[in-house]
């Protein structure tokens, strides 16, 4: 059995969130065994009560659930966000989910922005480190407000967070008969940074002569994701890196409202989300995309031992993006409700047949 809590945040988190879960009640209607709990953490509680996520909370998650959904969180209201940090990254980094998963997979080639581009082109993963780097939030400000202010953020890289993120990318290649894993950095111009990763990078591929392994500075592995993406099969990076080359991948897979990801600890509690942001202006007008969140709950699945389901899902996705069953924003006729409904109806026709 698995257990999974449910937040969906704000905005269009719980619109897309809903759709998700009519998608997840069909496969439970299919004999996985799933419960869900759903939790009200986001804007609306904290405004109304000053709670963002308490850290007993987070115990519960770590002690009773296996997995965690968020729908997006983010709302004006809060100028300076405190509930979506401490909700995000609070459970990221007290979770420990040093692994954000991010496939970049083209479901068909009229999403892609590059010219001939295929499915078997763009087919990869990222592995963004996810717990260290620039986001561990060491710094500060010197003279604020005046005009000889000093800003410092400081990027902290260990080499326990780089092995065991590298060494998930390896694992990864070789569960999934892949060939290749690509480690970017900016060696050449963040010199102490990049000699860590490299380093390490290196120990660790010795360990695995069968894949072959490369590094690419962080330009030029942008240059060649838009160039030529077919190269890749897994890329492994640091935690801002990582965040700007998934969004890149994001797009060429078809954009933000098809791209899914997990917070992971392999093995604990993971995370899983849909990567676009909560939209306010959107919520509860039946257009917002629910395919990313649909899509990142079969990622769910995969992760907790039911990987022909993330298939089934993808596949549903797919057939319902070539027919026009899906949102406007990818040139469909239906509202977020709708598209639901209709990889539902492609799921328990998958059942029935």
């Amino acid at each position: 059995m698995a257990r999974i809590a449910v937040i969906p945040g704000d905005g269009i988190g719980v619109d897309v969130t809903q759709e998700a879960l009519k998608v997840l009640e069909v496969v439970r209607s299919a004999g996985v065994d799933l419960t869900f709990d759903e939790f009200d953490y986001g804007a609306e509680k904290y405004l109304a009560t000053g709670i963002t996520l308490p850290d007993e909370e987070i115990e519960n998650f770590r002690d009773n659930y296996q997995a965690i959904f968020l729908g997006a969180v983010g709302d004006p209201r809060v100028p300076d966000m405190k509930h979506a940090a401490d909700i995000l990254l609070g459970l990221r980094f007290k979770l420990d989910l040093y692994v954000n998963y991010r496939p970049i997979r083209l479901l068909d080639e009229n999403l892609c922005p590059l010219k001939d581009k295929t499915c078997e082109d763009v087919n990869f993963v990222v592995f963004r480190e996810n717990t260290e780097e620039m986001y561990a939030g060491v710094g500060g400000h010197l003279k604020k407000g005046t005009h000889d202010e000093v800003a410092i953020q400081t990027a902290v890289n260990t080499w326990k967070g780089v092995d065991r993120i590298i060494r998930h990318a390896f694992e990864y290649a070789t569960k999934h008969d892949l060939t290749k894993v690509t480690m970017s950095d900016k060696s050449n111009a963040m010199r102490f940074q990049g000699d860590l990763w490299d380093r390490v990078f290196e120990e660790v591929a010795a360990e695995y002569p069968d894949i072959e392994s490369n590094i690419l500075y962080i330009d030029a592995l942008v240059m060649q994701m838009v160039k030529r993406p077919q190269q890749f099969e897994v890329i492994v990076t640091s935690n801002m890196f990582g965040d700007i080359c998934t969004d890149l991948g994001a797009q060429l897979q078809g954009g933000l409202g098809l791209a899914g990801s997990g917070n992971l600890h392999p093995g604990r509690t993971s995370l899983f989300e849909p990567v676009h942001g909560s939209a306010p202006k959107y919520a509860g007008k039946d257009i917002a995309n629910p395919l990313a969140a649909i899509l990142t709950a079969g990622i769910m699945l995969g992760e907790l031992g039911y990987p022909e389901w993330e298939n089934k899902i993808e596949t549903a996705v797919r057939e319902a993006y070539r027919e026009g069953n899906v949102t406007r924003d990818m040139g469909g006729r239906l509202g977020t409700a709708g598209t639901g409904d209709t990889i539902c109806q492609k799921l328990e026709k998958m059942i029935s047949e």
